[in-house]
């Protein structure tokens, strides 16, 4: 399997280079040169298996020489043996038509955990095989930080340094960030929100200087590896409900593309997947694209789902890079036309191509709490707030195309990540689980600093290794 860049420029590369290359060269992000496919025969196949062999079968089609069978059931096998729950990905059934696929059983209570568990083992065994190190950079809005900190602490050959937005995580994320105090591990507070995190990450990797002296990798959903680990619980969610002699649809609460880009792929590899409703917060800029073809950013708005407060969604890139017909040079145009003015608009003939697989929901804040209340009456579910922007999406959704598809809802968090906005809503504060109990008691270190590139840069440059 080769590796392209939605841009055209950057060189081909194998999974290990895109891996650990993350963001490409020119800007854009790396994706398979081509979609591998199922057939029905070999998804029927992969029923009743456990995680970790559906996620071996999912994922060695992507990896070509650089990892075979036994590498990937090693990795996956130790990745998820940290999980609280055996079967990983648990279903829990809240109608005749509605679920929850419970994402966030992993060590720091998120989705991130499902990707970064993995590709945490996956960074140590190429860096181990060719005795290389890599300068880790990413931008969280609260939970991929804390679960990249806890696959990468201490691992060798790694440095990671994350930027946060200082004041708009919740303190239990902030907190599973601040107090892994492992010498490899640096969080740096920036004075702005996430699409500041996100654009000062994307301009270190463009700025040639700088990432000529350092080797940089990237743990965000624009690392390919990381987005391909996700699609697994796509397969084993759909598995369980009658996959692949039943569609499903799903809702995904969604900030930066990555988790339902996920269901795209998984699509593309011929899973039935019937809908895939973007739920976003009042941070729209995905609805508006999707419903009316309006790519632009607007101004970031703090709300209790501060995973979702993002405007600019780095992974829609992958998905226009499709719907452009894989013209890079065009897609290339287009987006630093975005990035100069802030604004875009998809052609009616992407947009009507998006709708034959894509709906989106934009929900507000007394939605949000509404469905909270909702969910813990009817189901006795206490949600979080992002896993309850995804479900009131997709109770607003109209129903089935085909007779009797399932709608899975991703449940991203844990409640006690968020404990103040679901204890105000549902008047229910919820516990950390016992591994976490000492959590706000623990010593924290980070750092605060300016949203500007040179000094996030110099801060780097004094405490990283070089080349």
């Amino acid at each position: 399997m080769r590796y392209i860049s939605t841009r055209g420029q950057a060189p081909i590369l194998d999974f290990r280079g895109a891996t650990l290359a993350g963001l490409a060269s020119d800007g854009g992000l790396y994706v398979p040169e081509t979609w591998p496919r199922f057939t029905t025969a070999e998804i029927a196949a992969m029923a009743g298996l456990p995680y970790v062999e559906v996620a071996v079968r999912v994922c060695r089609p992507f990896t070509g020489d650089c990892l075979d069978e036994a590498a990937l059931r090693d990795i996956f096998t130790r990745a998820y043996g940290r999980f609280a729950h055996a079967a990983v990905v648990p279903l829990k059934q809240l109608d005749h038509r509605h679920f929850l696929a419970e994402i966030f059983h992993g060590p720091t209570l998120a989705f991130k955990d499902i990707a970064l568990q993995a590709l945490g083992l996956v960074f140590e065994r190429f860096l181990g095989e060719s005795g290389a190190h890599v300068t880790v950079i990413g931008a969280t809005s609260g939970d991929t930080g804390s679960a990249a900190i806890d696959a990468l602490a201490g691992r060798a050959g790694v440095e990671v340094y994350m930027l946060h937005p200082h004041g708009r995580v919740s303190e239990v994320q902030r907190r599973q960030m601040t107090t892994v105090l492992d010498g490899n591990i640096h969080n740096i507070a920036i004075e702005g929100n996430f699409d500041d995190a996100q654009a000062l990450v994307k301009a270190m990797f463009n700025d040639a200087a700088f990432a000529g002296r350092f080797p940089l990798a990237a743990v965000n959903s624009i690392n390919w590896a990381r987005l391909l680990f996700q699609v697994v619980y796509y397969f084993t969610t759909a598995l369980s409900l009658g996959a692949p002699h039943r569609a499903m649809s799903y809702a995904v609460p969604t900030g930066n593309f990555g988790d339902v880009f996920a269901g795209y792929v998984a699509a593309q590899m011929g899973l039935p997947v019937e809908r895939l409703v973007v739920a976003t917060n009042e941070n729209d800029i995905l609805h508006r694209a999707l419903s009316a073809g309006d790519y632009s950013q607007g101004v970031v708005r703090p709300t209790d789902a501060p995973s979702m407060d993002i405007q600019v969604s780095s992974n829609f890139e992958r998905l226009l890079f499709d719907l452009a017909g894989r013209d890079a040079a065009q897609l290339a145009a287009r987006m630093a036309e975005f990035e100069a003015t802030k604004q875009m608009r998809l052609p009616d003939d992407q947009r009507e191509a998006a709708a034959r697989l894509f709906t989106s929901a934009r929900v507000d804040a007394a939605e949000m709490i509404d469905t909270m209340r909702w969910a813990l009456a009817h189901t006795g579910e206490l949600l979080d707030p992002h896993t309850a922007i995804g479900l009131a999406a997709a109770r607003r959704d109209p129903g089935p195309d085909s007779a009797g598809a399932p709608m899975v809802t991703l449940a991203t968090a844990h409640p006690a990540k968020f404990p103040a906005a679901v204890a105000a809503a549902t008047g229910i504060t919820p516990a950390l689980p016992a591994r976490l109990a000492d959590l706000m008691s623990r010593p924290e270190r980070y750092d605060v600093a300016p949203a500007q590139l040179q000094a996030i840069e110099a801060y780097i440059a004094q405490r990283a290794r070089p080349r």
